[in-house]
Formats: C-alpha cells, structure tokens, sequence
C-alpha cells in the first residue's frame, strides 16, 4: 500500500480487478509489486506512475480521491482491460465510499423522531451479509501470507455490496481487514498481528450475526453512517519519542510519535526494504512532512508546525505536496501540554486500550530491579502500588533494547517517567518504548535508538540479581491464542500441517479451561477436515466451517484475556468489547 498514490473507493478496485482475464489475475500481486516500486508523480489531483520507458498509469483524484474506474487511466495495448490499472487501485489506500442514498435518506430521517427497531434483516441484507463472511473467511483460510490483490478484491466488492443493502458496518469492518491485509503484507510499520486478528474476528463475528438479528441487536450491527475523511487542517504538534522498526519480511525504518495540546497522538514514519542498519540509520533522517529538515531524533524532542495537513484514521500524518510543516519549540514530558498524557490514572489508559483505543501507556513508575521470565529478565517497577513487569520492545541485538533495560536494572528506586505499549496478559506487563533519563531531568532516552551508558546512571548503581516470579496461567490459555494467532498469517494450512496435539486440549481442561480445551480441539479438527471424492480427489474446503471455528476460539480467548487483564489492572472495561465479536 503506497501513500502517494490517492485512496481509491472499494468499488473501483473491485471492478477493475473483476474486469481481469484469469491469466492477468494470477500475474496481479507480481503486477502490484512492481508498481509500487516505480516513482510516483503528483500533479494536483492528477497522480502520474511511469510503468516503463513508454508507458503510464495516470490516477486522477478530484477532491483527493478516486471514485471511478474510468479515473485510471494506462497508455498500454492492453489497456482497458490491463494490469497496470487494476495494480494501480490495488496498491493505493482504501477510501470510504460516499453514503449510499438509502443511508442517506435513513440518516436524515434518524434526525427527528426516533424511528422503530426493525423486526429482521432484509433478504438483501442477510444476502450481503453472506458474501462478506464468505470473502472474509476466504481471507483467514489464505491468511495475510496468500491473500493476495484478487482476494482483497472479492473482499472489496462484499464491502461494496454490504453498503448499497444498508450495512455500513459490516463494510466497514471488511475495508478494515483488507487494509490490515495490506499492512501486513508491505510490513507496515502500524500492523500488528493482534490488530488483524482482532479486524478479522469482528467482521467475521458482525456477518455472521445478521443474517439473525432482530431489534436493538440488528440496529446496532447495520451500524450507522460515518462522515467522510477529511484533512485536519492545521497541527501544531510536539515530539514524544522515535521507535525503530524492524520486520521479519525485510523492512526498516522509524516511526516518530507527537501530541497536540489537546493529547491527541500522531505519527511520521519511514520505512523501506532494508535491515538492523537501516533501522537505526532512520533515526537520522529527514522526515517525509512538508520542507522541514528535522530528523526523527530531533523531532522527538522538538516541535512542529503543520498546515494543510492530512491525517490517516490512525493517526499517521500524510506527506502530500499540499502540507507544509516548519519547525517548532518542542515540550518537556512534565510540562504542558505533554504533561497531561502522565495526568490519566493507568487504570483508565488500560481500559482505554482494552476498548478498542491507543495502545501506548504514559505512566510514572519506580524501578525495582528484575523479574525471571520464560522468554528473559524484565524489569519490574511499582506502579501506584501495582507490580509492573517491563519487557524489551524488540530483541534484536542490533538494538539497544535489550542493553538499556539491563542499564536501567541498576537504577534501582529512581522515580521516572516512561512511555510503553500495553501487553495484555494476566498480571500488569507492558513493553517498554522510552524513559526520562535517570540522572538528567528534563532529557528522555528513546529505547530502541539511543543507548544508556554506565555514567547516565546514578551513582553507584549496581542491578540486584533477577528474581523468579510466578506467571499465573498465561502459558495454559497461551495454548489456545498461539492457535488462533498463527491463522492470521498463514491460514488453514499451518494448523492443517501443525496437527494436533492431543495434550494441549487435556492440559487446559485439566487448569480448569474446559471451554478452551474443546475450541482447541474443534479448531484443529476443522483445519484437517478435508473430504475427498470417490476417487479420492479432494473436494474443495468448507472456508465458513474453518472460520466459524477460529471466530469462537478468537472471541473466547479475546475476552478471557481482557477480563484477566482489565482485573490486573484494575480497569473498568465493556463486558463484551464488541457485539460482532460474538459468534
């Protein structure tokens, strides 16, 4: 997925791809590859990607997105029926459709008096419900690994179809999952497997549902009309800290994380094919926004000024040729308007998180040495009188991750500041990202991209031994979630070849897990069901079988882990994080 090309609506993409002979369509992800490493040049609205020395695919986006297939424009032989235009849509980010005209009307009647709950689904509706748990479970028997642009399509076209019968949440959720397909797959710096995981879950969970529904339930599941994306106008933005990225597909780079007067996080990131040096080396590159020259080192410290910005719903600043962004006095994490991320109890962060929120924790912590775990040592800190364990972010050794924590274990008793990203599991954990210097009020060390020495440490500091605590049942429910998790990438076929285990089922019930012991065992059984035909060929999979067994093992495991996490934590979160998520 390439940010410079403009957002095409599904239904553009969906056509184009529908239009492909089956010859092109196998040769579409090879196509969309190729494409995405060609430069891309932005006129106005006009986008202009030179395929080769003859030959162009012109996207032109009125208004900054592409509502029409015959917006793309390619000057092949082939053309209009190419690849070029169908890798071109494929490669570009997802926009939302423009409301459908009965939500339109339905929207506007919603203004006044309370319209009544309505008794079933219609037959359109249970219909578009059906093809989109139909594309999506296509999706998780492929999983992220084999779901390439012809599925995403089909997947495309189901959201396309759920928001003409008046389904917009169920379009939502299945535009959602494809754009987490397509993080997963260009390892962008945002993916995370749970989030997919979780998108994969809820648009399953909601079109399963439909079809069913009645009242309140139905009303809530059709979802309601959302406004357009629009540009955020103005930013005046103060820096955080800078990450690293590293993936295990051959990306690298950093991402930098700033914060508007009002809290509101942003980022700006630069990621590229590379490895552990490139990871590293970004830090001390311009970033991607307007004319500034800062760095991402430097903008973690400093300021800036942004106009005409462009903002993604996560928050990911936009690099068009309409930003401009100049340089601005940064803030120190204890004064405003930094200070007031540190203000929110954690309690209320964490159950922020474990609704569905950001996932980053400001928190004030004392160091209190180490604690012995499975997969290492990791420091453990008090935490308004709650016992937080703090893991490296990532362990490469060509980061520093791991080097500082082990520094930081001998700060024992030194009060700081830190930012991490929640780790939900049955006791308080969470990865640590960046603290205030141990000796230097007002300085911060970014983790993964600076490195402590000995001397930053007071004076005298020794790290204490490592102290073995007990890790509750993680391991046991880990049992069925490391199941659940492995789908996402690799689909049916990596438990089909796994097998099962049959101790795995026995062990959780035997902890007092009877329910996730059975899923666990239904899970591997729909994965090796394969029937074959009297000359004993294989039949084609039953996809929904598999995907209904992995929707009621995800939700299981998603909400035993929230409610062992939120109870840690002393959060307040929804009983049920997500109707949809509910087989």
């Amino acid at each position: 997925m390439s940010p410079d090309l403009p957002p095409v609506v599904p239904s553009v993409t969906a056509e184009l791809v529908a239009a492909l002979s089956p010859r092109l369509r196998k040769r579409l992800d090879a196509g969309v590859t190729k494409l995405l490493a060609r430069p891309a040049v932005r006129e106005g609205d006009t986008v202009r990607i030179a395929v080769d020395d003859e030959t162009d695919v012109v996207l032109r986006a009125p208004g900054g997105t592409v509502t029409g297939a015959d917006a793309i424009h390619c000057g092949c032989l082939l053309a209009p029926d190419c690849l070029h235009r169908a890798a071109a849509a494929s490669a570009a980010p997802v926009a939302e459709e423009a409301p459908a005209p009965a939500e339109v009307t339905e929207a506007r009647e919603g203004t006044g008096t309370a319209q009544p709950e309505p008794d079933a689904a219609t037959a359109e509706q249970r219909a578009a419900a059906r093809a989109v748990f139909d594309a999506a479970a296509a999706v998780l028997e492929a999983g992220t690994d084999g779901a390439g642009a012809v599925l995403q399509a089909e997947l495309l076209h189901a959201a396309h179809t759920a928001r003409l019968a008046g389904l917009p949440r169920a379009s939502a959720a299945a535009v959602s999952v494809v754009t987490g397909v397509r993080a997963a797959r260009s390892a962008d710096p945002g993916h995370r497997l749970t989030d997919l995981a979780g998108a994969l879950a809820g648009v399953l969970g909601v079109a399963h549902r439909l079809p069913h529904a009645t009242g309140p339930d139905l009303t809530e599941l059709r979802g309601t009309v959302r406004q357009p994306y629009r540009p955020d106008g103005s930013l005046r933005l103060y820096g955080l800290f800078s990450e690293p990225v590293l993936t295990a597909t051959g990306y690298a780079g950093a991402v930098t994380w700033t914060a508007d007067a009002d809290g509101r996080l942003y980022t700006v990131s630069d990621v590229a094919p590379g490895g552990p040096a490139r990871a590293t080396g970004a830090a001390d590159r311009a970033v991607r926004i307007g004319d500034t020259a800062l760095t991402h080192r430097e903008l973690s410290r400093a300021g800036l000024a942004v106009s005409g910005a462009t903002v993604s719903p996560t928050g990911r600043l936009g690099a068009g040729a309409g930003v401009r962004a100049v340089r601005a006095s940064g803030a120190a994490w204890r004064a405003e308007p930094l200070d007031r991320l540190w203000a929110v109890p954690a309690a209320e962060q964490v159950a922020r998180a474990l609704n569905g929120g950001q996932d980053l924790l400001f928190l004030e912590v004392t160091l209190a040495g180490t604690v012995r775990e499975a997969t290492g040592d990791c420091l453990l800190a008090d935490c308004a009188g709650l016992p937080l364990r703090l893991a490296t972010a990532h362990d490469d050794p060509a980061l520093p991750h791991r080097d500082n924590l082990r520094l930081l274990a001998a700060a024992g008793g030194s009060r700081l500041r830190i930012v991490a990203r929640l780790a939900p599991g049955p006791y308080p954990r969470a990865l640590l990202l960046a603290v205030e210097h141990p000796t230097d009020p007002g300085a911060r060390v970014d983790l993964g991209l600076d490195r402590l020495r000995r001397a930053d440490l007071p004076a005298g500091a020794v790290a204490p031994p490592a102290r073995a605590m007990a890790t509750g049942d993680e391991a046991p429910l880990h049992l069925l979630r490391r199941r659940v998790h492995q789908v996402v990438p690799g689909g049916r076929r990596v438990l089909a070849l796994a097998g099962n285990r049959p101790g795995d089922g026995a062990r959780l019930r035997r902890l007092g897990l009877a329910t996730a012991g059975d899923l666990l065992d239904d899970l591997h059984a729909a994965a090796a069901d394969r029937s074959r035909d009297t000359f004993g060929r294989l039949l084609p999979a039953d996809t929904g079988h598999f995907a209904r067994a992995w929707l009621a093992a995800a939700v299981y495991t998603d909400e035993v882990e929230r409610a062992l996490c939120a109870a840690a934590w002393g959060a307040a979160v929804n009983e049920v994080s997500s109707p949809g998520r509910t087989p």
